[in-house]
């Protein structure tokens, strides 16, 4: 059962592990991923390939996979092999495409609790997730309170603001605006990229900070032998990158994983658990939270971040906070290894 009503027969959930679990199965430790990442989360001997948080988990590393089982799923509702739009209705033998019910940040949490229960681990030595995935954390530790003993959010929120509402709104209209989208229901091979290349454009420029735009292109010129004849097109360094990047991420995402996973962040709410956002805080019973801001993120600004320290706090429960300065913005958490590493390799070694 979802949470606004609907059920999905059949649910698979994509995960990757690292580490053993020990015989009383007490270091296991969950991670929920932000809106694109698979599972994939570091290297491992089945896979060598760099993971999209290679810094944080293995063995020494910030969480030790010498110490902890660490498991990454992938998001109900995204398009690395966990149920979503793309998965067969067995109902109809066909895609759900548009007919999947409505997601929200609890059903992804919850997927991940049914992983957890499938792997026979009943409790949580940890969960842990950044942007969405702290969110999903966050919903994790609200939903199954005595079932986690520590939670780490990382620039996520309560809920998202206008601002970040507004930003994800526009991205599912300007990809539902593309012709090929049919409703949800393309081919594999005329998938609606214009729409999702725009739609990643606009998110691209508020994962990182006008600071760093400024340092890193100011107004640089691409080489004039790169340019185009059309009158608008790329001239900028920084139009490439955007364009670059995007065509990247479209050529290894589903349109309506997108469209679905971008409108979960926008309804989740802590409120919902409890009247008001501290109601619902007061719900988190682990015995440590860290919870860590990046003070130039404006997706999700650092007051956010805040708000979560001060709610669990006034609930007389043990939590840290540590405001990151930092000019990489929402992202920084992928790039300034050596700002989040040390916060989080000491949150995780006083882990007895």
């Amino acid at each position: 059962m979802m949470r606004r009503g609907e059920v999905l027969p059949e649910v698979n959930v994509a995960y990757e592990a690292w580490g053993n679990l020990s015989e009383t199965h007490d270091n296991a430790v969950l991670v929920f991923t932000g809106l694109s990442p698979s599972a994939h989360a570091c290297s491992s001997s089945e896979d060598p390939a760099p993971g999209w948080w290679e810094y944080m988990i293995g063995p020494g590393k910030p969480i030790d996979t010498n110490r902890f089982y660490v498991v990454c799923v992938n998001s109900l509702g995204s398009c690395f092999g966990s149920t979503s739009a793309n998965s067969i209705n067995p109902k109809t033998g066909k895609q759900y495409c548009s007919e999947f019910p409505e997601l929200t940040i609890e059903d992804i949490a919850k997927a991940g609790h049914h992983a957890m229960q499938e792997l026979d681990i009943e409790h949580l030595c940890a969960v842990i997730g950044a942007s969405m995935g702290g969110m999903s954390s966050l919903a994790y530790a609200l939903q199954y309170p005595d079932e986690v003993d520590h939670v780490v959010t990382i620039s996520a929120a309560c809920r998202s603001l206008p601002l970040a509402i507004a930003m994800r709104s526009l991205q599912r209209e300007i990809v539902r605006c593309d012709p090929d989208w049919k409703n949800g229901c393309y081919e594999p091979d005329e998938e609606p990229k214009n729409g999702m290349v725009l739609a990643r454009k606009l998110g691209l420029v508020s994962y990182r900070a006008a600071e760093e735009w400024n340092e890193r292109f100011n107004r640089a010129r691409i080489d004039p032998s790169r340019r185009s004849k059309d009158k608008f097109g790329i001239e900028f360094e920084v139009e490439s990158y955007l364009d670059y990047n995007a065509h990247k991420f479209v050529e290894n995402f589903d349109a309506n994983s997108y469209l679905y996973l971008s409108r979960a962040m926008d309804l989740f709410d802590v409120a919902e658990h409890g009247g008001s956002v501290n109601a619902g805080l007061a719900k988190v019973h682990a015995k440590k939270t860290l919870v860590v801001g990046v003070d130039t993120d404006i997706l999700f600004p650092i007051q956010q971040q805040e708000e979560i320290y001060n709610g669990i706090k006034n609930a007389g429960r043990n939590v840290e906070f540590e405001r990151i300065a930092s000019t990489k913005g929402h992202d920084a958490f992928l790039i300034d290894e050596e700002l989040f590493s040390p916060i989080v390799r000491k949150f995780f070694a006083e882990i007895k």
